[in-house]
């Protein structure tokens, strides 16, 4: 089964709850490299590498077919920040 970003968006919005996702899948369609803005209440004072673990295990399944995946994690008070700013 191939690897899209609905499907890795629709698992990390159930499991880590987020309140924003956004994949961009950069392999030109072959589902081998994404990288990822995630957003969410779960990210609440955990540090950063914390916080990818999180994602790693929510996604340790697609992670053996993806060849790179990078992340942005962020809690929703950072995510708010920062849109203010742009």
């Amino acid at each position: 089964m191939a690897i899209t970003s609905e499907g890795l968006e629709k698992k990390l919005r159930e499991e880590l709850e987020c309140t924003h996702v956004e994949l961009v899948d950069e392999s030109g369609g072959c589902g081998a490299k994404f990288s990822a803005l995630i957003v969410s209440n779960k990210f609440e004072g955990k540090p950063l590498l914390q916080r990818h673990r999180m994602v790693n295990a929510c996604l340790a399944e697609e992670l053996k077919s993806i060849h790179a995946f990078s992340m942005k994690t962020l809690t929703p008070a950072k995510w708010e920040e920062q849109q203010g700013k742009s």
